[in-house]
């Protein structure tokens, strides 16, 4: 079993493209062909992280935090980063991180907070863009039938609850072929009009080396016309955070208790109270004060997430309650989530769950 199989199916989960732009996700050090021998999973990678990997014999280190998170100018071993990656690959020590990729997944952060919660009714709250592709391409009448099958069996034409979703439209065709071309339909030198078929495709753009395998094993020209572009349609499955429902609505107060002894947290920042019951909550593992206003556009009750500065508190405007949990807390039960899901595929090797708290922050 080698390291790229472990990431392989990582990224069923949560695949690389859902990732922002501004983060480092995937495979930070190491190399994919090397082979597993264990698997520590961890919020953070710190020195002692690295010293627990060594100690249980795991050569691999799960993190959702990328430790190099901005580039690297310098490995002197001057900072705690650099540290890290320094004993790492002393240690041969691979690293691996998820962060937003597991962000934006329907069963990630943010879906395990809701399970720790008990909200059901969840739903995504920030549904990402740029997710979904469109394919248009062009192929002989009787050859379309089989083009879009090839093409559904790679993952186009899934929309929602719905699959096999094409659209197509008949026209004419014209080429011809220099004397260096080799058609299959008409001769070289002479224009050639051909009944053709456009058909188009959406599909999620993790699909997309496979999808344009698919369309040129099966299209029959010798060269295949096609365009490729990112729709401004967002994907409801795909994104940052969640809402859902209590079991039962519950008084602000009780909600603030039961959210603290649920998250395990020693402390909770909220805003005023709004004299309202609970029932309906949004919640976002990690910093979340950019998602206030979308958590109220939601009609949420409560908003529960972290790292809220001073003045975004009054972003609650007496209609929404808004829970700071802290950074760590609202994250911490990403390791199990990633644990339980390695623990199923994976049976010839551990794969362990950290003991080590990483968080950096403390309260008296």
């Amino acid at each position: 079993m080698t390291i790229k199989n472990i990431t392989n199916y990582i990224e069923e989960l949560a695949p690389l493209n859902y990732a922002e732009d501004f983060d480092n996700v995937g495979l930070l050090i190491g190399n994919y062909n090397t082979e597993v021998t264990g698997v520590l999973v961890t919020l953070d990678t710190l020195e002692e992280t690295v010293d627990e990997a060594i100690a249980k014999n795991c050569n691999v280190i799960v993190s959702f935090h990328p430790i190099i998170f901005s580039g690297l100018k310098k490995v002197n071993g001057n900072s705690y980063v650099e540290k890290v990656v320094l004993k790492a690959i002393k240690n041969d020590i691979a690293i691996y991180a998820t962060h937003t990729a597991l962000d934006n997944s329907k069963n990630g952060v943010s879906a395990k907070i809701c399970e720790v919660l008990r909200l059901t009714n969840t739903k995504i709250l920030l549904p990402k863009k740029g997710i979904i592709q469109k394919l248009t391409t062009y192929v002989p009448a009787e050859n379309a039938s089989k083009l879009k099958n090839s093409l559904f069996a790679a993952g186009a034409g899934n929309i929602g609850n719905y699959d096999n979703c094409s659209f197509s439209v008949s026209g004419d065709g014209t080429f011809r072929g220099n004397e260096h071309s080799n058609p299959v339909i008409g001769e070289k030198g002479k224009l050639h009009t051909e009944k053709e078929i456009k058909i188009s495709v959406t599909f999620e753009s993790k699909n997309k080396t496979s999808i344009l395998r698919a369309l040129h094993e099966n299209h029959p020209y010798e060269e295949v016309a096609y365009e490729i572009v990112t729709t401004e349609n967002v994907h409801q499955d795909i994104g940052m955070g969640m809402i859902g429902e209590l079991p039962s609505e519950m008084h602000e107060k009780e909600f603030l208790l039961y959210l603290k002894k649920t998250m395990k947290t020693d402390c909770i920042r909220h805003s005023a109270l709004i004299h309202k019951k609970i029932k309906k909550v949004a919640v976002l593992g990690g910093s979340g004060s950019f998602a206030i206003s979308d958590a109220k556009k939601a009609n949420a009750d409560a908003y529960v997430s972290a790292d809220f500065k001073y003045h975004e508190f009054f972003k609650a405007e007496n209609s929404i309650l808004l829970a700071d949990i802290g950074h760590y807390e609202s994250e911490q039960f990403t390791k199990n989530l990633l644990v339980d899901y390695l623990t199923k595929k994976f049976s010839n090797f551990a794969v362990i769950l950290s003991e080590k708290s990483t968080n950096p922050i403390y309260y008296i």
